[in-house]
């Protein structure tokens, strides 16, 4: 069984954030070409039961038990390698972590937000980003490559549709790819979406970590500024979440435990792991280990070298 619950990681949105996994390796409604953890093994839109919230509980006690007194979250985030809304115990896993007196986030790609029960699991949660990258039907499939029977129309009335209801904290992330969805006209179709669904902020990103497929490139510094422009002036609160967010990784002081369960689902950079290791007092042959394990793989990225961790294909129906 894969680590279920991983760091604290340093957050470009939330801090340092406690991580939960709660959905099998990339299981998930979209295969997103950008996506940092791979290509989608099981594509699916049917919500079910994976793993038992009071089980992914435990571990977070475990977990919070462990940390030093520097190391405490400001989030406990449910941020899974697949979308965590296939989880039809969505709801009463973010009840039970809100217990352990932290607020809790869900990173979700949105394409379930037309479901009344996922609308309804998310409005426990404090913090909930969702997944825009176009609106553009053509567009949303060659990025998102999403499931069969899901409708793009849908979803983004869904949005809007939710973002009346939801009392926390609401942002959106875009990412922007190269030649796909960085021109203007695609830019402002979406941005004039946004206006309607008015989140916090509306974060515009790029691809900071190696992608799933070949071929995906980050939108140039021009189309960043043309974005961030064009949402500014139709009046949606725009950020740029685009740079790298920091080494400052949690130490249980078990050096391949950690870097396993971090890179399940958050490659780390060299200078990451060279301090990870640092605060582990563990050699460097310790990660030698690991590569030679099968276990963990280095791959350069726009001139960084970063670590990710390895997974056996899954087969279907797989808990």
């Amino acid at each position: 069984m894969e680590n279920l619950v991983f760091g604290p990681v340093p957050s470009r949105r939330l801090g340092r954030s406690l991580g939960i996994n709660n959905i099998p390796h990339k299981v998930c409604s979209y295969s997103c070409a950008y996506c940092q953890v791979g290509k989608a093994v099981n594509l699916q839109v049917e919500r079910r039961v994976f793993y038992s919230p009071d089980f992914l509980a435990a571990q977070v006690e475990k977990k919070l038990n462990r940390l030093g007194a520097n190391e405490i979250p400001d989030y406990i985030t449910i941020v899974p390698d697949g979308e965590p809304t296939l989880d039809i115990n969505l709801g009463k896993l973010i009840v039970k972590l809100k217990s352990f007196g932290f607020p809790v986030a869900v990173i979700s790609n949105a394409s379930l937000i037309n479901c009344t029960d996922v609308q309804a699991d998310l409005m426990n949660a404090d913090y909930v980003s969702l997944k825009v990258d176009t609106v553009n039907p053509a567009t949303w499939k060659m990025i998102n490559k999403p499931y069969r029977e899901l409708n793009l129309g849908s979803i983004l009335d869904s949005l809007e549709a939710f973002s009346k209801k939801y009392l926390g904290t609401l942002v959106t992330e875009t990412m922007l790819i190269k030649g796909l969805n960085d021109s203007e006209e695609e830019i402002t179709n979406l941005a004039r979406h946004l206006q309607k669904v008015r989140p916090e902020l509306a974060y515009i990103s790029i691809p900071t970590r190696p992608t799933a497929f070949t071929n995906i490139y980050a939108a140039d510094e021009a189309a960043l500024a043309m974005a961030y422009a064009v949402f500014s002036y139709l009046c949606v609160s725009a950020e740029f979440l685009t740079g790298y967010e920091g080494n400052e990784f949690a130490s249980t002081g078990k050096f391949a435990d950690d870097i396993l369960s971090i890179t399940a689902v958050h490659p780390m950079r060299m200078d990451a792991v060279m301090q990870l290791l640092a605060k582990s007092n563990v050699p460097e042959s310790s990660l030698n280990m690991l590569i030679n394990k099968g276990l963990l793989k280095n791959i350069e990225y726009n001139g960084n070298t970063f670590y990710v961790r390895t997974f056996k294909k899954l087969k279907h129906g797989t808990n």
